[in-house]
Order: structure tokens, then C-alpha cells, then sequence
């Protein structure tokens, strides 16, 4: 029987992250799956018996194979990130002796500018929707909560009708590492969320709807592909750009708030960024929309 490294040594890896850093499940199962492709990349190519023999070059093969199937970087940097953090695990709980990824360098990431849509087309976006009707109701109360609020789509599956404080004029956010914050919102938009309630109200009855605030047609929680196919559609109807998602309506808001001034370190805060450099990327977008009207403004600039 050839040797082979087990899956299951990584459990305690994998309670840890789900009690200890309570990491969503979406995240849990992201981490499992980079492991497990690496184990039966490793037992697939090499006799190995414990993970304490694997060495930086084991690492860097699987690499290979990644590139040589078309994963790009960006998908390579996270199954290394799920790598080193187990690793630091099993370090901090003597269960290797050595951290093979210490020698492991990362593939560099291209960094592309976010592709956003400008004010006068949200506007337009807006008009699409008329009817008040539950359901173009709904999308447009989603659409707009996305550009109002730059929530994430996960986020905004998971708001609950407690999440809302109307007294205070803001909505509880649940985020990534399960990190609450909140966000302001406009008279407007509460009207708007008590309108829909009704229209919610009016709409099911009696029958037992989810526990969530927005559902489906049938008063089941939305799920990530009902999201994305909604706003893509609505998004399709005022503009060709190749990048129709509701994460697009997250771009615009924090450009369209710095574009008007507001700090970068208010617009972290609201995007729920750990990290200010996260949230620098949006500046890029202004730099190069200032150079277009320098050039296209300055009488030196032809």
C-alpha cells in the first residue's frame, strides 16, 4: 500500500476555524476544498506519509499543475492562503516540525481598475423599475440597497427585519468573519423598506415566509444565483459592459462617495475593509477619470 497523507489530521484545522474564528460557511468550504486538492494532489503524485514531510517543492508542483490547468492567480493566492494558514496551525500545535511555506512565493496579482457605472445610469436603472408589484418592488428595493449601502450579495441574503433600526436610521450588517457594522440609511429607503414589508405582508398571507428580509416568489431565503441573475438582468438594460454584478453596484457606491469627497477611511468602514489598502484601489478610478478631464479639458493637452 503506497503512502499517502491524511485529510483527516486537518480536522482539528477545520473545527478551529469554525468555532474559534467562526468563519462563515461559505469560507469554511472554500478551506476544505483547497485542501483537499492539494492532498490528492500530493497522494496522486508522491509517496508521502505525514505532512510533516512536506517540503516547499511538493508546494510548488501543485503550483505548476494549477497554472498549467488555467487557474489564475488570484484563485492560486487563496488555495496558498488556505495552505499557510494550516500550517500555522499545525506549527503552533507541534504537529510538523518545519512550515514549508515559509519558501513559497505567491503569483503576483495584475491589479485591475473596478469596473463601476456612472451616476446618470444608476439613475436610469432606477427608472426600469415602475411597478409596484411585490416582486419589481423587491428588485428594486435590492438594487437600490446595493448602491445605497455597498453591502455584499452574502450580506444582503442575510439581513433578518431586525437587522433594520428605523429609529436610528440605519441597517446591521453581518460581514465577513462575521463581523457586524452598520450603515446609515436615507428617509427614503425606509420608506421604501416599510412599503415593502406591507407588499410582503399583502403578497403571502398566511403562508409561512422565511426568516430573512428579501425572498424568493415562494417566501424562501434567496440564493446567490437568484442575486446575481436579478441585477444582471436590470443592470443589462443600461449598459453592455461586460461586468453586470451586484458587485459592480458595490464599486459604484464607494467611487461615486469619493468621487464627492468623502474620506477613504469612511468609505473602509462602510465597505467593511480590514484593511485601508482594500479600499485604495478606488482611488485609481478617480486618479484616471481626473487625467480623462485634464485631457480632455486642457487647452496643452492635443
Amino acid at each position: 500500500m503506497s503512502k499517502q497523507i491524511n485529510i483527516e489530521d486537518c480536522n482539528s484545522f477545520f473545527n478551529y476555524l469554525e468555532f474559534e474564528k467562526r468563519y462563515s460557511n461559505h469560507t469554511l468550504i472554500s478551506y476544505r476544498n483547497d485542501i483537499l486538492q492539494f492532498t490528492a494532489f500530493c497522494n496522486g503524485m508522491y509517496e508521502v506519509e505525514h505532512w510533516n514531510d512536506l517540503t516547499h517543492k511538493h508546494i510548488r508542483s501543485w503550483m505548476v499543475e494549477l497554472v498549467d490547468k488555467g487557474i489564475g492567480p488570484k484563485s492560486i493566492r487563496r488555495k496558498l492562503s488556505s495552505l499557510r494558514a494550516l500550517f500555522l496551525f499545525f506549527r503552533k500545535h507541534d504537529l510538523v516540525q518545519s512550515n514549508p511555506m515559509i519558501k513559497v512565493v505567491a503569483p503576483k496579482i495584475s491589479k485591475s481598475l473596478p469596473e463601476t457605472i456612472t451616476r446618470d445610469r444608476v439613475e436610469k436603472l432606477f427608472d426600469v423599475i415602475k411597478s409596484d408589484s411585490f416582486a419589481d418592488f423587491r428588485n428594486r428595493l435590492i438594487i437600490e440597497l446595493f448602491y445605497i449601502t455597498g453591502m455584499r450579495r452574502a450580506e444582503l441574503m442575510m439581513l433578518k427585519d431586525e437587522n433594520i433600526d428605523y429609529s436610528n436610521k440605519q441597517v446591521k450588517v453581518l460581514g465577513k468573519g462575521n463581523k457586524e457594522r452598520t450603515i446609515p440609511l436615507f428617509d427614503v429607503v425606509i420608506v421604501k423598506i416599510k412599503k415593502y414589508l406591507r407588499l410582503r405582508e399583502e403578497y403571502f398571507g398566511d403562508n409561512t415566509v422565511d426568516t430573512y428580509l428579501f425572498v424568493t416568489n415562494k417566501g424562501k431565503k434567496l440564493y446567490p444565483k437568484w442575486v446575481y441573475n436579478m441585477v444582471k438582468s436590470y443592470l443589462s438594460t443600461i449598459t453592455t459592459q461586460n461586468k453586470r454584478s451586484p458587485h459592480v453596484l458595490r464599486h459604484s457606491f464607494a467611487t461615486h462617495l469619493l468621487d464627492a469627497g468623502a474620506e477613504l477611511t469612511a468609505i473602509k468602514d462602510l465597505l467593511g475593509h480590514v484593511n485601508l489598502s482594500a479600499t485604495q484601489i478606488y482611488t485609481h478610478n478617480s486618479i484616471e477619470k481626473l487625467k480623462n478631464v485634464y485631457k480632455s479639458a486642457h487647452p496643452k493637452s492635443v
